[in-house]
């Protein structure tokens, strides 16, 4: 799986599908561990902006 750049709604999407999964020690896709990272336009200034972005992307975790 390559990274994936996705819209705040297609991200919720996912999770209310069930690709993507939380498994109680991360989030899975495709059988693999996963990050999740909101790409933010500006840096948040408020804790309740930094889950406020409107891209996120998905790749899997540990891969650079």
């Amino acid at each position: 799986m390559e990274e994936l750049t996705v819209a705040k709604e297609e991200l919720v999407e996912m999770f209310e599908s069930g690709r993507i999964l939380d498994s109680g020690r991360g989030w899975m896709m495709d059988n693999h561990e996963v990050e999740i990272i909101a790409l933010h336009e500006v840096d948040p200034k408020f804790l309740q902006d930094v889950t406020n972005a409107k891209l996120y992307k998905i790749k899997i975790k540990g891969n650079r």
